[in-house]
């Protein structure tokens, strides 16, 4: 009798075991495969990467725009160092983010547009800070929904002193000025406070201006009568003189070979993506989670984006 329970005991196991085995080869197969398709795929944007000739860059920002843009700054700054690159189609879909990333990578295509010709490309939308990082441009392009422009300046901050009090939490903020603490969540503005954060949005507000005055070589008082915070489709921006043509992406990559000198239809290779170890690592979080990363031994945290896109302070975004 103690045999038999014994063998039932014994197969069993076998059995998870066997299935302790065959969930690993799983994974590891997965992983295998992913990792053959990451590797294996080169192409970016409408070319292989693996291009040697005269061509042009594409740099694509989608989403908004974090406060670190430095993966952009430093694919911008290798493009505009290498001969084979002709000239760059920034392919804009976004609506705005952080005045401290939108202005950083202004200024990086800005230094790119004085050495190659740069043509802006717009998708649904490119406004705020996505409209400022277009204007160093030769020409913009956009769809005619598109919506564009909402040239301005948002600093929010949360106020949640009335319903502390409600619940009876009170808080003392010790500060070296009447200004250090402002401004505070556990406290309402004041009216210096108020008048001191105006002031930085209004510097913030006058330089982003100015960037549009220079790069669309309009009149200050008529930029600062568009500059309201309203967003403009493509077909009104046309005529408003915030873009330059309504068209397709192809129609700005066309525009841009024909400005470059380069015949026919050029290659165009993407940079600034992220590495395609990132790209492999958010595939495998995304469809099998922490199982499938435990299995192969992989840190989960490690494999997380970085907070890149925290908006923290003086922000250019448009928000429906």
């Amino acid at each position: 009798m103690s045999s038999g329970v014994d063998a039932v005991v014994t197969e069993a196991e076998l059995k998870r075991r066997l299935r302790r085995w065959r969930a690993g080869a799983t994974a590891v197969f997965v992983v295998a495969v992913m990792t053959a398709g990451a590797l294996g795929h080169r192409t970016t944007g409408w070319k292989p990467a693996a291009v040697t000739g005269p061509h042009l860059a594409r740099l694509r920002i989608s989403g908004v725009i974090g406060a670190d843009v430095s993966r952009w700054t430093k694919a911008l700054s290798k493009a505009e160092k290498n001969p084979a690159v002709k000239g760059l189609i920034l392919d804009v879909d976004s609506p705005g983010g952080s005045v401290t990333g939108g202005e950083e990578l202004h200024d990086a295509i800005e230094h790119f547009a004085k050495v190659k010709p740069v043509v802006t490309t717009m998708g649904g939308v490119g406004a705020s800070a996505g409209y400022m990082i277009a204007l160093p441009s030769k020409r913009i392009f956009a769809e005619r929904s598109t919506l564009t422009g909402s040239i301005g300046v948002i600093m929010e901050s949360p106020d949640v002193s009335g319903l502390l009090g409600k619940i009876g939490v009170n808080v003392d903020e010790l500060v070296s000025g009447p200004l250090k603490g402002q401004p505070s969540v556990v406290k309402p503005l004041s009216p210096e406070g108020r008048a001191m954060l105006q002031g930085v949005v209004g510097n913030l507000f006058d330089q982003f201006v100015a960037m549009v005055v220079t790069g669309r070589h309009m009149p200050e008082d008529k930029v600062r009568s568009l500059a309201d915070g309203r967003p403009y489709t493509g077909q009104q921006a046309v005529a408003l003189g915030l873009i330059d043509a309504l068209g397709t992406r192809d129609d700005a990559r066309n525009w841009l070979a024909k400005t470059c000198g380069l015949s026919g239809e050029p290659d165009v290779v993407t940079i600034g993506e992220a590495t395609r170890r990132f790209s492999l690592r958010r595939r495998l979080i995304g469809l099998f989670g922490g199982a499938v990363m435990s299995l192969t031994g992989l840190d989960p945290a490690e494999f997380l984006p970085q907070d890149s896109e925290r908006l923290d302070g003086a922000v250019s975004i448009w928000k429906p």
